[in-house]
């Protein structure tokens, strides 16, 4: 996470703009983060509506089978750039199957897709800024006949007197994020910011750790 030092706010002069923002008073921190780096929203945002749009995209409410791939977790908090956590924002999420196929009728690529991927979620966050929900794997999937997209996951998380952010989850130690073509137009600090970390394992489930931080709304 890439930190703005206090000097360095106080000579672009933004040091009592932002304190008096974030509503810190005389009594500033020593450091603001940088919000999480945007990204395109891409051509496949859900447009046809669906009943289960749940933290568990691995099951569909009323289908007897589970999704294909590799089951993880991701969980991770949204704070603000002083740190401070956000309750109840709106987070969607979005995503290939283990296919790289979408839910969309846009959606070109040849591989199956698999009727039992929820491929989409709508949560919020808690009391202490905390999220959390269950997915598979994305598959990769071919963009152009020359660039191939790495496993990734779009979110758009929007609160009330924040700017909403639509950005992209990747995955560490993917061979194909070295290669795809919105990645690397960031830069070594942005794309560590859109990196998650991996957290371990809890039995078949592999855990992520995915965070966020939100700029304040801009008048």
């Amino acid at each position: 996470m890439r930190i703005i030092s206090r000097r360095c706010l106080i000579k672009l002069g933004l040091l009592g703009g932002l304190a008096s923002g974030l509503g810190c008073g005389g009594r500033f921190g020593n450091a603001l983060a940088l919000p999480t780096p945007a990204e395109t929203e891409g051509p496949f945002y859900p447009v046809n509506d669906q009943a289960d749009k749940d933290a568990d995209l691995t099951h569909i409410d009323g289908h007897g089978d589970s999704a294909l791939g590799q089951y993880i977790l991701i969980s991770g908090r949204i704070t603000d750039v002083a740190g401070h956590p956000l309750a109840e924002a709106m987070i969607a999420i979005w995503q290939a199957d283990a296919n790289g196929r979408y839910h969309h009728p846009l959606d070109s690529n040849p591989a199956p897709a698999d009727a039992n991927f929820q491929g989409w979620a709508i949560i919020s966050s808690d009391d202490d800024g905390f999220f959390r929900f269950k997915t598979v794997m994305p598959g990769a999937y071919p963009a152009t006949q020359t660039w191939t997209r790495p496993p990734h996951i779009h979110f758009k998380i929007a609160k009330q007197g924040y700017a909403t952010l639509i950005t992209q989850m990747y995955f560490p130690d993917q061979e194909l994020n070295t290669t795809d073509l919105l990645l690397n137009r960031k830069s070594p600090t942005e794309r560590s910011a859109m990196i998650a970390k991996n957290a371990g394992q809890q039995g078949n489930w592999v855990i992520y750790e995915y965070n966020v931080i939100l700029d304040l709304l801009h008048q």
